[in-house]
């Protein structure tokens, strides 16, 4: 079943005109045509975002890389702080 590209109203597949408002509907050729260039699309898009969410993984992890860093680096300079030589 298919729907008037005009009126909306549900049809059968295959009919040329809608039996309600009269436009002309889309050949079969033209909506297999378009049904293939939107799987494509879909599978692009599905693409895109495994790309975005592994980019986003590598981003958190760098992050997290760079929190650690700064944590060691404060532990460092309090350590150097509190150090006093011998002798002092």
């Amino acid at each position: 079943m298919g729907f008037c590209i005009n009126c909306g109203n549900q049809h059968q597949d295959g009919v040329r005109f809608c039996r309600f408002c009269g436009t002309s509907q889309p050949s079969e050729q033209l909506l297999a045509r378009l049904r293939a260039e939107a799987e494509q699309i879909r599978l692009l898009s599905m693409q895109m975002q495994q790309r975005n969410n592994q980019q986003n993984d590598a981003y958190a992890r760098l992050e997290a890389m760079r929190q650690q860093a700064e944590a060691a680096a404060r532990l460092n300079n309090q350590q150097n702080q509190n150090y006093r030589p011998p002798g002092w």
